[in-house]
């Protein structure tokens, strides 16, 4: 029987929303808004892998860490300006509040991030 995960969980309850674009009204660099967007189709990808009829449990473990890659790289991201750390804190308090934001690597990265930017 494949393991049942609190993101699998999360994902076949209908617990997940789409996030509203948080650079609609400034100015946020072109690399953080590609990390966004990459981070939205990847959440989006693996909403489809799960609720797909058929998918493998490979299938979902694989979207599950092209996922988790693409929110780490958003914790990782040193952003510099005030409209790529307002986005950047936004993005990343609206993940938290579905539940996702909840690995020691996520943290690391974001203090790592603060310390480099």
């Amino acid at each position: 029987m494949p393991a049942i995960t609190r993101r699998s969980l999360l994902a076949l309850s209908g617990a997940a929303v789409a996030v509203d674009p948080v650079f609609a009204d400034v100015r946020i660099s072109p690399q953080m808004q590609a990390l966004i967007a990459a981070h939205e189709a990847a959440y989006a990808e693996f909403h489809r892998v799960v609720h797909r009829a058929g998918s493998s449990r490979d299938d979902r473990e694989r979207a599950d860490k092209v996922e988790q890659e693409a929110l780490l790289a958003i914790c990782s991201y040193p952003a510099i300006n005030r409209d790529d750390c307002r986005a950047k804190a936004e993005y990343l308090l609206a993940v938290e509040a579905r539940g996702e934001l909840d690995l020691p690597e996520h943290v690391q990265a974001m203090l790592r991030s603060i310390v480099r930017g």
